[in-house]
């Protein structure tokens, strides 16, 4: 619920009787207006001030004397701490006092390339960054901040990135800071923000380790359904359905991708692992997600795994394009299901548009050449209107009748 909710919506239900007057005031009081906006304000304004500080020393750096460089790292990262401290302490400022923490943070990291480069330090491992990513992990238990949790997920990403990029290594003490140290957070407080948060970033950190190993790139999906078979224990429901969204859109896009480009033999290559070995790596991770749905009374959700139906095994060629078109149809029809049942018009939406994209796909794979295009979009607008009527009419059935 928002307060742009209630403020439309809440005069109709006094109307009716639902809520009394002073209820519909109480309930406001639950939203104050643009309250999370002015919260945001201080950690936008500390990571702009950081920027601009960055940019002016970068700028003088190489002119300034040794120890007014060291000065410079030193009273920066110390007084931005500092000031942090100081305002939590104070209270009524704790957005401006963790901004100011995480602007301690951003600076931490700075000083440890610019300190290495003050003294020509050569580094073949990724040490000295994973202290920093070491120290945002221990300030987002100290503090426990939604904002130092997400900085901490960039900053993982960003030693992964520059670890495999320039050092040519995985840092495996990087993506356990991240998955354990941070996701253990956030296992304890479930949050649907930092869900998808911290899953983009442990998906991102798994691609970079399955570039890093040279291996067959739908081995990315072992790690991305081991994040959403988590997802699946988590007793908060809308925490673990952010978690289990990032890996979701990959397969989906993966799916669809195939299903376009599928054709190639050079790029269907590219797919195929050990099928025995990915197979059994696939359905030990499937058992554990169905074990996690059973526990939570989800198996409903069960149909999410049609999007990894291993369909690259196929021939390439219209077989596999077909094949996948049907699985991409079948989920978009499950997602629709789901959203009827659970009577959630947004989830309607997402299967709405999961089955246009679908039927795109569908017309310049298959179509194209051979069916003329206002027949396809008359079957395809057909067969929309024929799906939201049935929709809205067992929906409709399923509403309890309206008092007299």
């Amino acid at each position: 619920m928002s307060r742009k909710l209630l403020e439309t919506e809440g005069p109709q239900w006094v109307a009716q009787g639902i809520i009394t007057p002073g209820q519909q005031q109480q309930l406001l009081a639950l939203y104050p207006d643009e309250g999370r906006v002015v919260g945001l304000l201080p950690l936008l304004g500390s990571l702009l001030v950081g920027l601009s500080a960055l940019s002016l020393i970068a700028a003088n750096w190489q002119g300034l004397p040794e120890l007014v460089r060291l000065g410079l790292l030193l009273g920066a990262m110390s007084g931005a701490y500092a000031a942090g401290e100081y305002f939590l302490r104070r209270g009524g400022n704790d957005s401006l006092g963790i901004g100011l923490v995480g602007l301690g943070l951003i600076l931490f990291g700075v000083g440890i390339v610019l300190t290495s480069q003050l003294y020509q330090l050569i580094g073949y491992d990724v040490t000295g960054l994973l202290a920093w990513a070491a120290a945002g992990t221990a300030l987002t238990f100290l503090y426990q901040s939604r904002f130092l949790f997400a900085l901490t997920v960039a900053i993982g990403g960003i030693v992964q990135a520059y670890s495999t990029g320039q050092l040519s290594g995985f840092s495996y003490l990087t993506a356990a800071l991240t998955v354990l140290g941070l996701g253990w957070y956030w296992w304890r407080r479930p949050d649907a923000v930092l869900g998808t948060i911290l899953a983009t970033g442990i998906l991102w950190q798994a691609g970079l380790l399955i570039s890093f190993l040279h291996a067959k790139v739908t081995w990315f999906f072992i790690p991305a359904m081991l994040v959403y078979a988590v997802g699946d224990w988590q007793q908060d429901r809308p925490a673990g359905r952010a978690l289990q969204a990032p890996p979701l859109v990959a397969a989906f896009l993966f799916a669809f991708g195939l299903a376009l480009y599928g054709e190639t033999d050079t790029y269907a290559g590219l797919l195929r692992p050990p099928f025995l070995a990915y197979l059994g790596a696939l359905l030990a991770v499937l058992v554990g997600s169905v074990a996690g749905k059973r526990a939570r009374g989800r198996l409903g959700s069960l149909t999410d795994w049609l999007l990894l139906v291993p369909g690259f095994y196929l021939p390439s060629g219209l077989a596999l394009a077909v094949a996948t078109l049907v699985v991409l149809y079948a989920y978009s029809g499950a997602v629709l299901w789901r959203a009827q049942q659970e009577n959630n018009p947004d989830r309607v939406t997402l299967g709405i548009t999961l089955f246009i994209l679908t039927t795109m796909a569908a017309y310049f794979k298959l179509t194209w050449a051979f069916m003329d295009k206002s027949l396809f979009f008359l079957c395809g607008g057909a067969l929309l209107l024929g799906l939201s009527w049935y929709l809205r009419r067992t929906t409709k059935a399923a509403l309890p009748p309206k008092p007299e």
